[in-house]
């Protein structure tokens, strides 16, 4: 998903003119618009106490800063909200 996602969105557009906001990083911009096409957000079903995933479905967290994100600045939280009926 990397590889790809880096291919839609390149670093090299903060020294192209591509993007005016590029004091935070050369991974700032692209990771705006990689969180962007991703999304903030997934509901996933639960059905009798389990995840409701496909057979080759999953969950995965991706973090578009090389320079920030996990261990170089940023703190994530990952908050889960639970709806239905018991």
């Amino acid at each position: 998903m990397e590889m790809a996602l880096n291919k839609i969105v390149p670093a090299s557009w903060n020294h192209d003119g591509t993007f005016r906001h590029t004091m935070e990083g050369d991974d700032d911009m692209p990771g705006h618009v990689k969180s962007s096409l991703m999304g903030p957000s997934l509901n996933i079903p639960i059905r009798n106490g389990c995840l409701a995933l496909g057979t080759w479905q999953g969950i995965y967290l991706n973090e578009h800063r090389d320079q920030g994100g996990w261990g170089g600045g940023h703190t994530r939280r990952i908050i889960i909200t639970l709806q239905g009926q018991s």
